[in-house]
């Protein structure tokens, strides 16, 4: 008896100290969930280089789930394609500090670093999107990423990942060797619009919004700029009957970059929280893309697939060593990346299946 009249006191010590523990806590705090008391969130303006029918999926949701998560302490604006201002002008429009972010490729974008170059399709440089992570965390691409901004002033790189592969998709002229490239006025992006020049195609530029109805009027043949799932996506293979399946390479290099005052200016918790949406942000792309691609080229019924022959699309190949050799010889840290490129490709060749 003396032992249960113990244990009973200690029950009910117990169930007094844990209500006692509770009212400690706030009966404000049990009564309702958390609400940040925010009179002055940060406020930042982000343009994206995509249109809005692509960046509902390269970006849109990532600027969501930031938003919800940060909980009133930060809310983020986001633009598309020359809403603010022009693609072009995106980095200088985010070192003024008119822009605070900005997701882009180096070179469409107008960056003024070296290594600019590479943002964007390098051609060859990638086969499959997860090449270019694994170059950027294995094979050096962060840092010299980081150093080559580090020298820019009021600018953060802050990430780089994969989008999709670059086809060239035309209206009406079948591409089915390289001599039909030539005098085809295409939009694209810049590396690979210089590259591909070599065999005839004429790079055009004009405003994002403006490609379908540049197609429509014959402004442009076509577009060199991305792959099937985006081609589909923003309606472009309403409009163009052909897709060459030849790929000029096998993943877009794009990044994010902050006005370095407005980063500097977010707490430790909010940065993190920015980079972690970052990530979120490039594992969908990387299933979106990689999904939609074998999907669209096998069902898709838009676009007739034709092809280069192997024998002729492999001078192309050899074509871009020689083209890598001269943007390496531009700057040492060029030489440092096309450096990386070769070493990567060389471990995916000795691994074999299923890498290369």
């Amino acid at each position: 008896m003396k032992n249960k009249k113990n244990i009973t006191k200690r029950r009910e010590f117990l169930k007094k100290a844990g209500l006692v523990s509770a009212g400690a806590i706030g009966a404000s705090t049990l009564a309702a969930p958390y609400a940040y008391a925010a009179t002055n969130p940060i406020k930042w303006r982000l343009q994206t280089y995509s249109g809005a029918p692509l960046g509902a999926h390269v970006v849109l949701p990532q600027i969501e789930a930031f938003n919800k998560a940060a909980h009133g302490e930060m809310e983020i604006e986001l633009y598309y394609a020359d809403q603010l201002v022009p693609t072009d002008e995106l980095f200088r429009a985010m070192q003024a500090g008119t822009i605070d972010a900005v997701q882009s490729d180096d070179a469409t974008m107008g960056s003024p670093v070296d290594i600019s170059v590479f943002g964007g399709y390098f051609p060859f440089a990638t086969r499959y999107s997860l090449d270019v992570p694994a170059m950027f965390k294995y094979y050096g691409l962060d840092n010299i990423w980081a150093e080559a901004y580090g020298e820019v002033d009021n600018v953060t790189w802050l990430s780089t990942s994969a989008w999709d592969p670059c086809h060239l998709f035309t209206v009406n002229k079948p591409v089915r060797s390289l001599a039909d490239m030539k005098g085809l006025r295409v939009f694209g992006v810049p590396t690979a619009g210089r590259f591909m020049a070599k065999y005839g195609l004429i790079p055009v530029i004009v405003p994002w919004d403006d490609v379908e109805v540049a197609m429509q009027t014959g402004e442009l043949d076509g577009v060199c700029w991305c792959g099937f799932t985006e081609a589909y996506e923003v309606g472009w293979a309403d409009i163009c009957n052909y897709a060459l399946t030849n790929s000029v390479t096998g993943a877009w290099f794009g990044s994010y970059f902050a006005n370095s005052k407005s980063w500097e200016k977010l707490s430790p918790k909010l940065q993190e929280l920015f980079k972690m949406s970052i990530d979120q942000s490039h594992y969908y792309r990387q299933v979106w893309y990689w999904g939609g691609e074998a999907d669209l080229r096998v069902n898709g019924k838009k676009m007739e697939l034709t092809s280069i022959p192997s024998d002729e699309w492999s001078q192309v190949v050899k074509d871009a060593s020689g083209f890598w050799d001269e943007v390496a010889s531009q700057s040492p840290r060029s030489g440092k990346v096309v450096e990386a490129f070769k070493l990567y490709a060389a471990t995916m060749d000795k691994a074999g299946y299923p890498y290369r």
